[in-house]
């Protein structure tokens, strides 16, 4: 069944185009809005007959586009999109449910400026909803996020100060290619300079950043999810090497990305990365694990299952 889509949508999707490409032409404009180009332009007439100053100028380097210092209209959100935007907020910042909360002050701000009923409707369900915050979760800081963002978006090379968790601190020249958003936790992904190796450090760990003025291209087509998902183990102070007996297949589902990689090993797999906590690694890692498996690299890893080991072992002797 054909969706119904109102000269006013189209005008306001015209609006957006102009705003992130100035200088589309008619022809661009009506194959993004899926129309004729003599229907583009009549979503541009309308945009000027509601004060809206479109300029349009021929040639090469023509096209449409906003005038300097155009005031935009507000953003009007619908009731599903504006409950949907508090519950997003809610599910991935519990504390922004309180209003002293930095987050929960903005969250506020955009219910106010929401018309009176989708408004009311968006307050009482920031008042009344309750969200359990993410144990894993954490916060970096918006500062540091937000230069290391704009270092992406710039392609400029980055120095950054880096404490892991077992306390070691160090500075690293990288090529920030994606700050990537996984399971409650912000990681940089991106290219050491000294290490020439991919790495994925937490953002809540960078002590410091600075923009360079060099600049890098990321890898083509580089999937950023993928990129992380594949190397969050690795580059870490102590090596580890679990072999475990059983097949990859039902071992795979129990296996945290920043464990390393699981390989097939004869009727087993074996388990291959680093970290730079090998007591949490055994405490809060293998031993959910519900498959028989042996350390057979790492030295610090091996200590570390061994304390654990005894620590039950005493349990019930």
């Amino acid at each position: 069944m054909p969706i119904d889509v109102s000269p006013t949508a189209r005008a306001l999707r015209t609006l957006e185009i102009l705003q992130t490409r100035p200088g589309t032409t008619a022809v661009e404009l009506a194959d993004r809005l899926g129309v004729t180009e003599r229907a583009a332009r009549r979503y541009v007439g309308i945009l000027r007959e509601a004060g809206i100053p479109v300029d349009s100028a021929r040639g090469p380097h023509g096209g449409y586009r906003l005038r300097r210092g155009t005031r935009l209209p507000p953003v009007v959100f619908t009731q599903a999109e504006a409950l949907g935007l508090v519950m997003a907020v809610l599910d991935g910042h519990p504390s922004a449910a309180d209003s002293g909360d930095p987050v929960g002050a903005a969250l506020g701000k955009v219910i106010q400026a929401l018309p009176e009923g989708v408004g009311r409707q968006a307050a009482a369900l920031k008042e009344h909803a309750s969200a359990a915050p993410d144990r894993s979760s954490a916060r970096p800081d918006p500062a540091t996020t937000s230069v290391l963002v704009a270092a992406v978006a710039a392609r400029r090379r980055v120095l950054v100060t880096y404490r892991s968790e077992s306390g070691r601190q160090w500075e690293a020249e990288v090529d920030p290619w994606a700050v990537v958003v996984r399971h409650g936790r912000w990681y940089l992904l991106c290219r050491s300079l000294r290490a020439d190796a991919i790495r994925t450090y937490r953002v809540d760990r960078v002590t410091a950043v600075q923009q360079t003025t060099d600049e890098f291209e990321p890898p083509e087509g580089l999937d950023p999810v993928a990129a992380l998902e594949e190397n969050l183990g690795a580059g870490w102070e102590y090596q580890t090497r679990v072999l475990f007996d059983a097949p990859l297949a039902k071992v795979a589902p129990w296996i945290r990305p920043p464990m390393g990689r699981l390989e097939a090993c004869g009727a087993g797999c074996v388990l291959v990365g680093s970290t730079s906590n090998p007591a949490m690694y055994a405490q809060e890692w293998l031993t959910t694990v519900p498959f028989a498996f042996r350390v057979e690299d790492g030295p610090e890893l091996r200590a570390a299952v061994a304390e654990v080991a005894a620590r039950f072992a005493a349990a019930v002797s």
